[in-house]
């Protein structure tokens, strides 16, 4: 079970990453306004999270169970729904940091009428599935502690920007949209 676990988690973290890094654009010729620092500190963080999800694994000896295994498989296919349709209909708006473009526009379809940062949802949902897979729970907790606490920053900064440029709009939505987690305000 430990290498079909293993096998899930790699396929699920390339189907995640492929939207992100063939699908998006990168190299954009437009203007832009970018409120760089608290997201990065965040991007950091969740950074951090994912390294201790990798770094402080189970014992070889301990191979993740069923209970553990197939609660990851359904995350780890969440995580690649919510990449690949947030990443579609992101469109040209799609930033690493937090930003605007001077035509940005506020996206409110697909997966952002769901949650306002599927990409963040996204993300939790493969890191959730990883240390699943390979982490011991007192790991896990921390890594996830730390993984809130960065993303927690990111959609701060961001909602602050969005909100800058879209005034009433961006509120009535945020009022309306969870942040990253469905269900939860």
């Amino acid at each position: 079970m430990q290498v079909f676990a293993l096998t899930a988690l790699v396929v699920y973290w390339f189907a995640w990453g492929y939207p992100f890094i063939f699908r998006a654009p990168h190299h954009q010729k437009r203007e832009s306004v970018t409120v760089a620092p608290p997201s990065q500190v965040g991007l950091l963080l969740e950074g951090i999270s994912i390294f201790m999800a990798f770094a402080f694994r189970l014992p070889a000896y301990a191979a993740p169970g069923w209970a553990r295994v197939i609660p990851a498989l359904i995350l780890g296919a969440v995580a690649a729904i919510f990449a690949w349709t947030a990443v579609q209909h992101l469109g040209k708006q799609f930033r690493i940091q937090a930003g605007l473009y001077e035509d940005h526009e506020l996206v409110r379809t697909g997966p952002y009428a769901i949650v306002r940062h599927p990409i963040y949802l996204s993300l939790l949902a493969i890191l959730s599935s990883t240390l699943l897979i390979l982490t011991p729970w007192r790991w896990a907790l921390v890594s996830l502690a730390i993984f809130f606490v960065g993303t927690e920053i990111r959609v701060h900064a961001e909602d602050k920007l969005l909100a800058s440029r879209f005034g009433e709009e961006f509120e009535a939505y945020r009022q309306k949209v969870p942040a990253y987690l469905p269900f939860v305000r």
